[in-house]
């Protein structure tokens, strides 16, 4: 009975280790971010998700989830970019449900015709592509882009409504999409390896009635690593009403933070990437 018992631990234990939904990104996907630190506690909401994004069971980036807002806090990856086609294939969650779900992000209609899942038993954990169709003046916009990423099977993991915020469809189109293809790639030259953290500071209004909050500002985040015992960052901020990118050094962004999350010292990266 004891040896039961054990084996039964031991193959529970194993099984969490591979989940999708986990306790923490160090233990579980740490290699998107600079030497495997995570953005500190400032950034969690009340009730957080910790999500590896697993795609044909494999890892591709990070994501803290607000499980009450229905967005996510930030998203944090490698920039490989190269050409390809923009997926078409919207992914939900599945292990926002329960840890029970598919351990990959899953199309919403797999999860209801072939997992017995309810749709209202979906929309409980998370935001549903239903919450985002009629926008007016918004956007399905990315914090990880899909163009960030070089394959097929990359870009598409991009493609979950976990990475996903309702942004002005103007600076979705505008000033944040010249940052994400110009000037990422300008900053970018001379980098060995890039970690990008990017984040949505939640707002006042929502949409979906109610279910989905539509952020005050998005922000991004990147060290770059030139090699052993160079590295550069950079930042910038942009107001989720206006077509504007301030491009600010990691420590101004990080200070704008505090002040915006008023949850304490707020730290992207790890201390060795420089903040002025």
């Amino acid at each position: 009975m004891l040896l039961l018992l054990l084996l039964q631990v031991s193959a529970s234990c194993l099984w969490l280790g591979r989940s999708e939904v986990v306790t923490s990104f160090e233990s579980s996907c740490p290699q998107f971010f600079f030497r495997e630190t995570p953005p500190n506690e400032a950034l969690e909401p009340e009730r957080p998700a910790w999500i590896c994004q697993r795609y044909k069971n494999q890892y591709y980036f990070a994501t803290l989830y607000d499980r009450n807002r229905r967005i996510p806090v930030y998203s944090a990856y490698l920039y490989q970019p190269a050409p390809g086609k923009r997926p078409k294939t919207w992914l939900v969650e599945p292990q926002l449900m329960g840890l029970t779900y598919p351990k990959t992000m899953e199309r919403e209609w797999t999860l209801l015709n072939y997992f017995n899942v309810s749709l209202e038993k979906l929309s409980k954990s998370q935001a549903i592509l239903q919450d985002y169709k009629n926008l007016t003046g918004l956007n399905r916009g990315h914090l990880n882009p899909s163009s960030h990423h070089p394959d097929p099977s990359s870009r598409t993991a991009t493609f979950t409504l976990t990475n996903i915020v309702p942004q002005d469809e103007k600076l979705n189109g505008g000033a944040w999409n010249n940052y994400e293809q110009q000037m990422m790639m300008r900053r970018t030259q001379g980098c060995n390896t890039t970690y990008v953290v990017v984040g949505a500071v939640p707002g006042n209004n929502y949409i979906a009635k109610g279910r989905v909050n539509k952020p005050s500002y998005l922000w991004s985040s990147a060290c770059c690593e030139i090699d052993t015992n160079h590295r550069k960052a950079w930042a910038v901020i942009a107001e989720n009403d206006k077509n504007r990118v301030q491009l600010l050094t990691l420590g101004d962004l990080e200070d704008m933070l505090t002040q915006l999350y008023g949850r304490g010292r707020v730290s992207l990266f790890d201390s060795a990437c420089p903040r002025a």
